[in-house]
């Protein structure tokens, strides 16, 4: 036997205390009697009264209340046997790990604002499967597609821009690294019916336009791209820390002059547009990506995992019907006999 919340057992320290203070509520009554009536007179005022009867009442008002102390601390006795199902689609997100993802602009940076709405929608998601892939000029699945959403968000937490080789953006690579993976996920499960999301995040910054084909390929694997932009369009610098973590400086590029950069939603909005899907922003809150949460609910649901598991069985319900029983037996039960 195990308990679902043993503490209120400790409310049974109750009914010994309610016992001795009724036992001596009584003293003290009959007492305070033997100094108005005599012990004749007094059972004559109480012709019919049934001692069994009384103590019937007092068992059944206490075992009433133990009972249902018991039952509030939820008694699991024996298994029972529960089958599970995990429904939901398949979804990956592209994750941009250049260089203008520590702009500022949005704070405490691009990147870091990115992770904590991908964090915020795992929270919310309950049976799809999730992966990740993060890109710049090249692109990694740093996660498979997954239920274990625990996995997930360590492998979300480890995601820096300097883990790339490179430090511009391609979103080719992402969309390439994706048609492979759903194309995997596809020879894993042939039954499955879920629909098939990339979620592509990005300041829009794109240094080679040359991913047509690439999207095209997900278009012909029936794959919904959606984008999500993060930044703003006035930009701002992209600064440059030192291990401690003190400012060094800003980035400049060849010429020796401060980069600044700044969000391209045009780029992300053609990407969406030709991809299926739908473009949305991330800036100080978290609007886009509560409205993609809720554009994900609209899309068909494939079944990734059925499982069986044996769990304790509540036996709460009759603790609680007896224990209701012996309260209303002994508050409806006779002190008295009725005279012939």
């Amino acid at each position: 036997m195990i308990w679902q919340d043993s503490v209120y057992l400790w409310f049974l320290l109750v009914i010994p205390l309610l016992i001795a203070a009724s036992w001596w509520y009584n003293k003290e009554l009959d007492e305070k009697r033997k100094n108005f009536f005599g012990a004749d007179l007094f059972e004559r005022l109480r012709s019919g009264f049934w001692p069994l009867g009384k103590r019937i009442r007092t068992v059944c008002l206490y075992g009433g209340i133990g009972l249902l102390i018991i039952a509030a601390a939820g008694p699991k006795i024996g298994t029972e046997v529960r089958e599970v199902k995990r429904q939901g689609v398949d979804l990956l997100i592209a994750l941009d790990l250049s260089a203008s993802m520590n702009a500022e602009d949005v704070k405490p940076s691009r990147l870091e604002k990115a992770k904590y709405e991908i964090s915020r929608l795992i929270e919310r998601l309950n049976g799809d499967r999730v992966g990740l892939i993060v890109y710049t000029g090249e692109a990694y699945l740093q996660s498979p597609m997954t239920l274990d959403y625990s996995a997930l968000r360590l492998f979300l937490n480890i995601a820096e821009t300097d883990q790339m080789p490179s430090s511009s953006t391609d979103f080719s690579a992402a969309m390439e690294t994706a048609s492979e993976a759903f194309q995997s996920g596809e020879e894993e499960s042939q039954d499955n019916k879920a629909a098939k999301v990339l979620m592509v995040i990005s300041d829009g910054e794109n240094h080679d336009n040359s991913y047509d084909d690439a999207l095209q390929q997900l278009t012909e694997q029936n794959v919904s791209v959606y984008t999500l932009g993060i930044g703003t369009k006035s930009g701002s610098n992209i600064p440059l820390y030192d291990d401690s973590g003190s400012l060094m400086g800003y980035k400049r590029n060849e010429q020796g002059q401060i980069i600044t950069t700044k969000l391209e939603p045009q780029v992300l909005r053609n990407i969406a547009e030709q991809g299926g899907g739908e473009y949305y922003e991330i800036r100080s809150g978290g609007s886009g990506i509560d409205a993609f949460l809720g554009r994900l609910d609209e899309l068909q649901q494939g079944e990734f995992a059925s499982q069986e598991y044996a769990d304790f069985k509540n036996q709460y319900q009759w603790l609680a019907g007896f224990g209701l029983l012996f309260l209303l037996i002994g508050m409806i039960f006779p002190e008295f006999k009725l005279s012939d």
